[in-house]
Formats: C-alpha cells, sequence, structure tokens
C-alpha cells in the first residue's frame, strides 16, 4: 500500500470510531434532566396526585353540587396534567412519586375527618385555593428557570390551567364564606 494513503485510513478508523461510538451512546441520555429540573418535575406530579387524590375525597364526602362539580374538575384536569407529566418524566428518565408525600397524605386524613360544610370550607381553602397558589407559584419558578425547554413548554401548558382553577377555588371560597 503506498504511503499516502496510510494517514487516510488512519483518520477514517479514527473517525469510524468516533461515530461508531456516538452511535452506540443511548438517545435519552442526552435528554436527562439536571436535578434541579427533575426535582421541579417531580414537584409537579406531586401536586397533580395531590389534587387528584382530594378531589375524589371530595366528591366522596362533600354533599354540595358546586363543589363536587369543582372536584370531578380536579380529578379529571390533573389527572390529564398528572398524564402528561408522567409522559415527560419518561422521556427523560426520571423517576416519579405514585402517592402523595408526607405532607398531603396529612391534610387527606384531616379531611376524612371533616364532613359537612366544615369539610366544603377546609377542602375548598387548602386543595382549592392553598394548593393552586403554590403549584402557580412552581409552574412560574419552573417556566423561569428550568434548563429543560420540554419541561418548560409543560408548565407553560399547565399554568392557565391551574390558573383557572385557582380562580374558580376563589369564587367557592367567597361563596362558602357568605353562608
Amino acid at each position: 500500500m503506498p504511503r499516502s494513503y496510510r494517514p487516510l485510513n488512519r483518520r477514517f478508523a479514527a473517525s469510524l470510531a468516533i461515530v461508531s461510538a456516538l452511535i452506540a451512546a443511548p438517545a435519552w441520555a442526552a435528554d436527562k434532566l439536571v436535578a434541579a429540573d427533575a426535582s421541579m418535575l417531580k414537584d409537579i406530579a406531586q401536586a397533580n396526585i395531590a389534587e387528584v387524590e382530594t378531589g375524589k375525597l371530595a366528591l366522596e364526602k362533600s354533599s354540595s353540587a358546586e363543589i363536587k362539580k369543582f372536584a370531578q374538575m380536579m380529578v379529571d384536569d390533573h389527572s390529564k396534567g398528572l398524564a402528561d407529566v408522567k409522559t415527560l418524566a419518561s422521556a427523560k428518565g426520571t423517576e416519579l412519586p405514585d402517592s402523595p408525600d408526607a405532607k398531603h397524605k396529612a391534610v387527606a386524613l384531616e379531611f376524612k375527618a371533616l364532613s359537612g360544610g366544615v369539610f366544603d370550607s377546609r377542602y375548598v381553602k387548602q386543595a382549592g385555593v392553598g394548593d393552586h397558589e403554590a403549584t402557580e407559584k412552581l409552574l412560574k419558578k419552573t417556566q423561569a428557570e428550568a434548563k429543560d425547554a420540554d419541561l418548560k413548554a409543560l408548565a407553560g401548558k399547565m399554568l392557565p390551567v391551574v390558573q383557572t382553577h385557582l380562580q374558580h377555588a376563589r369564587t367557592l371560597e367567597a361563596g362558602l364564606a357568605k353562608k
């Protein structure tokens, strides 16, 4: 083999090795979330899990048609939101919680002990207004601080829904205060 081909063969072999290494690398490795983004995604999942659980409880315990309607909306919308979060987490290789955290479990225990107007008032104040204020803040923080574009987009998609829920909850709370 003439000498002029040896450098080309070496370069070709080196290029082939680099291309092979890139092809062999898992595609999702480049899409993994940084720790702060993964934490925000887990918090968003937790917020949706909590709303679904408390919404189901309100469907059982509330005697108000208006609050049951709100609770059903919470179950439906936050189940859909949770599905979107799970889809993103799966794509990004992030493990999510599958049940409420200790704080929300404690709230659920408290709710289970209540009934009637006391339950309705507490549910609307805590799960309706309080939790949605916290989730709104979380989604805005995610939009502002997340590094991952897909996570930012998810927060942007969820924010108007949460804001609508918050407005509805505030209206319910005002109505309960008048009774």
